[in-house]
């Protein structure tokens, strides 16, 4: 599907750096003090723009709520002080207009807003004339879709000062991350809509601080264009999101330890090697789909046999041994047993279809 997304580039966005967007501050303005000692502590950090909730949408009711109107003020002042931008979560037009009223420079929609239309739409309508940068998260359910359609309900009122956040993707069940990443939807993005510059959000994604350097690591190798992540002058003591948030001292020293790569490289030798190595692997992918359309050529042969003898297309008793053989060989192989489960899941499912089309015909 063709996206009309007309957005402007992080060095049309005067970004300092041209290059990467580093966004940090505390999950909640909980009081002045502390929104200006953390602002404080990372004056001399390189971040281009510091954040903070204001009205905080919580999953469940009596919990802290943010402290709304009175802490916008608290935010601007903070950001003069240390002369960067703010940036604060908005869900409503009422809300917009307090934050604009407000001189803060950079809104976001969170994660629970993107999914209703209707929201976003009141949202787009809201901003239309006004010269604001709007960062998007995803939606909490993994609908990239929704994503899209969002970013193109603004940029049909006039915001070409688009971001789009990754957050990650809630689920059903306890996993290590809060949030599962799902890195194969923020790059499917970047695919359908390349100009649209994506921020990876650690903070959100792991729930817990010591899993942050991994993530932000990948989203960088993955060449995101910057990261937003949680920072509280005490954490321990935060109101919202305790565990996820660092001390400014702890991501000064992740920002220290992260690695900044390129996506290209000058050297004629390096770009020489990689492009005999991938074709060798264009090579590979091409007999990887002819032997996937003789495995399904097999599969329909077996569906004829099925049908003459009434036998159900599903048999559960196959697909388990198929899943714990293909593992154990997988493995073996140093092929994680996570991606051969969905590989397979993948051919099974395709499966399935070739063998419903042949009854069907």
């Amino acid at each position: 599907m063709n996206t009309n997304l007309n957005v402007l580039s992080l060095a049309e966005w005067n970004i300092p750096s041209n290059d990467r967007m580093i966004i940090a501050g505390p999950c909640s303005a909980e009081s002045e003090e502390q929104v200006m000692s953390t602002a404080i502590a990372l004056k001399d950090a390189n971040v281009d723009a510091l954040r903070a909730g204001i009205w905080k949408p919580r999953t469940r009711p009596n919990s802290f709520e943010g402290v709304g109107t009175p802490g916008l003020k608290w935010l601007k002042t903070a950001g003069e002080e240390v002369g960067l931008p703010v940036a604060v979560e908005v869900a409503n037009p009422r809300q917009i207009e307090e934050a604009l009223a407000h001189n803060i420079d950079i809104l976001w929609i969170g994660a629970r807003t993107t999914p209703n239309p209707f929201a976003v739409q009141e949202i787009a309508e809201a901003l239309k004339g006004v010269d604001v940068q709007v960062m998007v998260k995803n939606p909490i359910n993994a609908d990239l879709q929704l994503w899209i359609g969002a970013m193109e309900r603004l940029n049909m009122a006039g915001i070409k000062k688009i971001v789009a956040i990754h957050r990650g993707f809630s689920t059903y069940k306890e996993e290590l991350y809060r949030n599962q990443p799902l890195w194969r939807i923020p790059i499917e993005l970047k695919r359908m809509v390349p100009g649209i510059p994506i921020v990876c959000d650690p903070s959100h994604i792991c729930g817990k601080r010591e899993l942050i350097h991994q993530v932000a690591q990948k989203a960088l190798d993955l060449l995101f264009d910057g990261l937003m992540i949680e920072v509280h002058i005490n954490p321990d003591e935060a109101l919202s999101d305790a565990k996820q948030q660092l001390r400014p001292d702890a991501f000064i020293e992740l920002m220290d330890n992260l690695k900044f790569r390129s996506a290209t490289t000058n050297s004629l030798d390096v770009m020489a090697q990689l492009k005999s190595l991938r074709d060798e692997i264009d090579r590979f992918d091409e007999q990887l789909i002819e032997i996937l359309a003789k495995r399904m050529e097999n599969a329909r042969k077996i569906s004829v046999h099925k049908m003459k003898n009434n036998i159900a297309i599903f048999q559960p008793g196959r697909w388990d041994e198929v899943v714990k053989s293909r593992i154990e060989k997988g493995t073996k192989n140093s092929l994680s047993e996570e991606f051969i489960l969905q590989l397979f899941q993948y051919i099974h499912e395709e499966s399935i279809r070739q063998q419903e089309q042949v009854l069907n015909d």
